[in-house]
């Protein structure tokens, strides 16, 4: 019943706002728009970047590319030469063998932490395919791959079946260009930059052969991996140049029309996985069905869907020794981005071994303990003005009825000072305060749009409470 009526909500809402948001189109498609709203109510998912490039610890894809950026530095024994590392590079294919793959013990250890969808990389940049794709050698599954005698090598479609066994939605990260592909990366030509190295408007039948490829990659997708939930497009770079938005600085470098013909892929992925979110990141029009901020949270809401994407460490893929988050951090970018009406899509990237860092399941099992109290103000949840004000942070359910104040603790454990102010911006009539996960009942007054609630000495400090607590109002 809860999705019906987000299902309303999404579609009056972005009717509402589709000429304020930034050149945002809604989907006009049902299946799609109501997928969108099952979407937006799960608020918490798992992204996975991933590939031979874990075995070197080194920034997935990027350091093949030749620009000279802070994130695309060569390390290492190959790095004084590119044409040298690259070879050494892509021939990690021939031992990638991360035979402690178990997705099952993901799946575990993301449903106990609250995660509800998953967005894996079947293939990046740099093309290698994470999957059992027909288009190229260059896949785990090549007998060049130690790991494709392994009965999991199909890694993508073990990882898209495991958590769809245990309900997730399932999404398909796609690299659009693909530096592998002799047909994007045309050895004609050396490569100078991150987009294609020859202009497909003087060699049409080159960029064909590529659109072909890419196009027959995602139908592969859309076909042989049971069903799939997001289609999650990156590599923004590779458009039409009629769309290319100047205020985002990197588009500046964009200097081919690079046309893969969007409706024809979305239309194909449609007709085999209904109601598909398609997201073409950063490419504004009716494929990017949501947004996608990167490593960061929007100091508003926004008035069309979207998804902050972050990494729980530093890096996108597998760094030794990587410095993860605190799990205070993490739940409370979990909040903040929640009470902006958005998503959570949090990257942790496997090791060579084929499993993640320890540190990484210690922070789910806390994220997992801290949710399990304070869920109900996360899911499903709209966000609510005044969103916030300092420490606190709103979001709302249940149509209205319910709201809920977290407030944000400056240590792992929660402390209270005698009175707390929860400024709620309106003169709502409040029946009810709880503080969840604590039985005692609370004291509190209404002054306008501000509650003022007593803390019991007993409870300001040792309350068994961490990161946030949730003040939860029923109107």
């Amino acid at each position: 019943m809860k999705h019906t009526l987000a299902f309303i909500l999404v579609v009056l809402s972005l009717t509402t706002n589709a000429q304020k948001n930034d050149g945002y189109v809604p989907p006009t498609d049902t299946a799609v728009q109501h997928k969108l709203a099952q979407w937006q109510d799960l608020k918490f998912g798992l992204f996975m970047h991933w590939g031979p490039y874990s075995e070197w610890g080194v920034v997935e894809s990027w350091s093949i590319c030749p620009e000279d950026e802070g994130w695309t530095q060569r390390k290492g024994p190959y790095s004084a030469d590119y044409n040298t590392y690259v070879k050494a590079y892509e021939n990690l294919q021939t031992t990638f063998n991360p035979t402690h793959f178990d997705p099952d013990k993901w799946v575990k250890a993301a449903k106990d932490a609250g995660m509800k969808y998953v967005v894996f990389t079947t293939k990046h940049h740099d093309g290698f395919c994470m999957f059992d794709t027909k288009q190229t050698d260059y896949k785990v599954t090549s007998p060049k791959t130690p790991f494709s005698s392994n009965p999991k090598s199909n890694v993508a479609l073990e990882i898209f079946n495991a958590f769809r066994k245990e309900h997730f939605m399932t999404g398909a990260y796609f690299s659009k260009p693909d530096w592998h592909s002799p047909y994007y990366w045309w050895p004609y030509f050396p490569p100078k930059d991150r987009n294609v190295n020859y202009d497909p408007a003087k060699h049409p039948d080159k960029w064909q052969q590529f659109k072909d490829y890419t196009y027959n990659q995602i139908q592969e997708l859309m076909t042989g991996y049971g069903k799939m939930d997001i289609l999650w497009l990156d590599g923004g770079w590779v458009r039409p140049l009629k769309t290319v938005d100047r205020s985002v600085d990197w588009q500046q470098g964009i200097k081919f029309d690079q046309d893969i013909d969007m409706p024809k892929i979305a239309a194909m992925a449609r007709a085999r996985q209904p109601g598909l979110i398609v997201v073409d990141r950063t490419v504004t029009g009716p494929y990017e069905n949501y947004t996608t901020p990167e490593q960061q949270v929007p100091a508003e809401p926004l008035s069309h869907p979207w998804e902050t994407c972050m990494t729980m460490g530093n890096s996108w893929s597998y760094v030794p020794g990587d410095h993860y988050k605190p799990s205070l951090q993490i739940v409370q970018l979990l909040i903040k981005i929640v009470s902006r009406g958005g998503n959570f899509l949090m990257n942790i990237g496997p090791g060579p071994d084929g499993d993640w860092d320890p540190e990484a399941y210690k922070r789910l099992a806390d994220i997992g303990k801290w949710i399990k109290i304070n869920g109900e103000g996360i899911y499903a949840s709209k966000a609510v003005a005044p969103y916030s004000a300092g420490d606190i942070f709103f979001t709302q359910t249940n149509g209205g009825s319910d709201e809920y104040a977290f407030l944000l603790s400056k240590n792992n454990d929660v402390a209270f000072e005698p009175v707390v102010k929860i400024p709620t911006g309106n003169d709502r009539k409040v029946k009810k305060i709880a503080l969840l996960g604590i039985r005692q009942k609370l004291r509190w007054k209404q002054e306008g749009g501000d509650i003022l609630v007593t803390i019991p000495k007993s409870m300001q400090s040792n309350n068994g409470l961490q990161y946030a607590a949730a003040f939860k109002l029923t109107y």
